[in-house]
């Protein structure tokens, strides 16, 4: 077991451009998580606004837990800290959901997360492929998990992110609006490595029934094990 703290970020922050959405499973994400964070030993803090969020709570935390949308008004120290800590392995990332449709003024942000979201031109069931049954996250599920979600694009996918699940291209409409293939496809969960650190991250959890789902909260907790390097 690891100890230590878990701080879960739920920032709703405005675009550059205007208003974000408000993510209504915000409540239930913040009950799952802690439950995950207490399978790990690790005591889960909600934080609701980083700029209450003293710059101490950032050096000593375990886990940095995201589920943030627009531009989190990250401080450059936070910011300096994140990044610092999470290459010397001193930190590790679980980023949920919309953490990918975050800090586009943080230029650092989207290599921390893995890639950066680019749409979500469907929302429906699919039947997605698990393509590493080997992790935690995933190696409950089988072959494959049919799922019902947002499913996102992404752009600037890690070249060296190990992609866990992706959505086989021939289950969505070519021509809704704003979709396009971009060359690595449609990957929605990955984990990486940074510098010593550990990255773990989900677009999955849009929707009330992931949160009520065990499945889910285990492709959750395996990732958090091995961002913690326990798997």
């Amino acid at each position: 077991m690891s100890g230590g703290e878990l701080l879960f970020v739920t920032q709703v922050a405005a675009y550059a451009s205007g208003p974000a959405g408000v993510h209504g499973v915000l409540d239930q994400a913040a009950v799952g998580v802690a439950e995950c964070a207490e399978l790990a030993d690790l005591r889960a803090t909600r934080v609701d606004d980083v700029r209450d969020l003293d710059d101490d709570r950032v050096e000593s935390a375990r886990v940095l837990a995201l589920f943030t949308i627009g531009e989190t008004p990250w401080s450059a120290a936070q910011r300096a800290a994140i990044m610092r800590r999470v290459g010397g392995g001193e930190l590790a990332v679980l980023a949920i959901h919309s953490a990918t449709d975050s800090c586009y003024g943080w230029a650092e942000y989207g290599r921390l997360v893995g890639a950066r979201f680019d749409g979500h031109p469907w929302t429906q069931t699919v039947d997605l492929e698990v393509i590493d049954r080997d992790h935690p996250a995933t190696r409950h599920l089988g072959v494959g998990w049919r799922w019902h979600d947002e499913v996102y694009k992404f752009r600037d996918l890690r070249p060296d992110a190990r992609v866990l699940l992706r959505v086989p291209e021939d289950q969505l409409d070519p021509d809704a609006p704003g979709a396009s293939t971009p060359p690595f496809g449609f990957p929605l969960a990955w984990c990486f490595t940074e510098g010593d650190g550990r990255v773990f991250s989900t677009s999955l959890g849009h929707f009330p029934g992931a949160w009520e789902t065990p499945a889910y909260l285990q492709h959750l907790h395996g990732g958090l094990r091995w961002a913690l390097g326990e798997a």
